[in-house]
């Protein structure tokens, strides 16, 4: 039993590790946008030690703009947060014409998505792709 007991202890004491996940988000639609940004701010909730990534690129872009956003509010409440990072790729900016000047304050831009999403594996992170069925 107390093998038993011990090994509760080692599940719920790792639960408490601090973790780094990469959320790869290209859907342009809205439920699976909510649906991420919903799970940043629980992930955040439950391991406030840890880091989250959100890489934005494709037809997911809208979600990160000023005048396009429906979730700009929700967006803005991770600017400056040192667990939750927001980052839009240049390269779908550049082929959807969009400036740095069109983002949200709270999200930065990376040269290239799939390279940060890679980067960020080849780092130990884990890999979540967002999408709805």
């Amino acid at each position: 039993m107390l093998w038993i007991a011990l090994m509760g202890f080692l599940f719920v004491e790792a639960q408490q590790d601090p973790i780094k996940v990469v959320f790869d988000l290209t859907s342009g639609d809205v439920n699976t946008q909510k649906s991420a940004l919903r799970h940043l701010k629980l992930m955040k909730e439950t391991y406030p030690e840890s880091q989250f990534e959100l890489v934005v690129y494709g037809k997911a872009l809208p979600m990160v703009l000023k005048e396009d956003s429906p979730f700009a509010e929700n967006i803005m409440e991770f600017e400056n947060d040192e667990v939750v990072t927001i980052k839009v790729c240049e390269g779908s900016m550049k082929r959807y014409d969009v400036s740095k000047d069109q983002l949200l304050s709270a999200v930065q831009s990376v040269p290239d998505a799939i390279m940060e999403i890679y980067t960020k594996q080849s780092e130990g992170w884990g890999y979540i792709k967002e999408s709805h069925n």
